[in-house]
């Protein structure tokens, strides 16, 4: 009966758990989405500097190689594939103003009125 209760309790948890999780969170404020832009690009962009280091040490590691063994073959590339990404910088999209975005009218002109009749297979049955 133990048993039974405590499994019951664990699952009255979970579903509690999984109810909380899945609720609908608010939107976010316009700050907190520029910050959130921000923070992404800022990943994005440590991303490619830390690709860019290790395509620097595999340079080296494929050198030195190279240098110590002498039945390597030559390198066949002249240049370095490595891309430096440059210093971080930031430029937050220019904000569309209502208007312009079309957010309150439709894309084109109507040119009869709205259908109000129901098609055949909605309809209500007697």
């Amino acid at each position: 009966m133990a048993h039974f209760f405590r499994s019951s309790l664990l699952a009255l948890c979970a579903a509690s758990v999984c109810t909380l999780a899945a609720a609908r969170l608010p939107a976010p404020s316009p700050e907190a989405a520029a910050k959130a832009a921000e923070t992404a690009a800022r990943a994005a962009w440590a991303g490619k500097v830390d690709n860019y280091k290790l395509c620097l040490s595999q340079d080296r590691v494929a050198a030195h190689y190279r240098n110590t063994t002498p039945s390597a073959k030559p390198a066949t590339a002249v240049g370095s594939g490595c891309t430096d990404p440059g210093p971080f910088a930031y430029t937050p999209p220019a904000a569309k103003p209502a208007e312009a975005a079309g957010a309150h009218s439709p894309p084109g002109t109507a040119s009869s009125p709205p259908s109000t009749a129901m098609p055949a297979a909605s309809a209500p049955r007697p």
